[in-house]
């Protein structure tokens, strides 16, 4: 089996955490509610992969790739090189306008043409979608994202890596549970308060295909100038 580091081990402990990549073919859920980092971790991931030298393709519903570079730069994560290299390809989704969506973000073309495709916003970007939003709260949810899932399998096949992002508020349980079944690799992003703290962590539902032991609760924090930093890891 063959994998996809996330690198920058002379930085932080982020690969190591995860065992030391992604095996090829995963389809990988980072789910969380808003504040839990799952941005800061998809920034990293897309850093340390484009670091490693893999073709890297993010649709993300945060903002325009000007304002990506100023979010990255401020992490000390600087993709330019990356981009005008090739190595990284940036769309930008809005979400002001009512459009089919996730047909778009599925179509083949050049979204796909990378070797890790990662979508940070994907609840979001299903939600602001007329037909799939018209399928929220109903029975029908469940078969809506199963549809969704189904038409990942020829990337997936073709050992494409894929990562979402995922706001469970963004959607119903009933459109999550696909979700759920189907991720490779399942990270449950988490927030404490202790005190006047708040402290993240990921938690390990799944990881399959692990290259080496990989943390069940891994917490970290974001911070400005240095990016992702690991705080404590738990391994059971």
């Amino acid at each position: 089996m063959n994998y996809r580091s996330i690198g920058l081990e002379d930085r932080d402990r982020v690969n190591h955490a995860i065992g030391g990549g992604f095996p090829e073919g995963s389809l990988v859920l980072l789910e969380g509610g808003t504040g839990a980092g799952k941005s800061a971790l998809a920034s990293r991931v897309v850093y340390g992969l484009c670091e490693e030298g893999s073709r890297v393709a993010l649709a993300s519903t945060e903002g325009d790739v000007g304002s990506y570079l100023e979010q990255m730069h401020s992490l000390s994560y600087d993709v330019l090189d990356h981009l005008l290299a090739g190595r990284l390809r940036y769309f930008h989704v809005p979400l002001e306008r009512e459009r089919a969506l996730v047909e778009r973000f599925l179509r083949p073309g050049a979204l796909w043409d990378a070797d890790v495709v990662v979508a940070d916003g994907f609840g979001a970007l299903c939600r602001n979608d007329p037909a799939f939003a018209a399928a929220l709260g109903t029975p029908a949810a469940d078969r809506a994202m199963e549809r969704v899932v189904a038409r990942l399998d020829a990337p997936l096949d073709a050992g494409r890596v894929v990562l979402l992002t995922v706001d469970p508020a963004a959607l119903s349980e009933a459109a999550l549970r696909p979700l759920h079944a189907a991720a490779d690799v399942y990270l449950s992003l988490q927030t404490d308060v202790v005190g006047q703290d708040v402290r993240k962590k990921a938690v390990v539902r799944r990881f399959t295909g692990m290259r080496r032991p990989v943390d069940d609760t891994i917490g970290f924090s974001v911070k400005q100038g240095r990016g992702l930093v690991i705080e404590s890891r738990t391994i059971a």
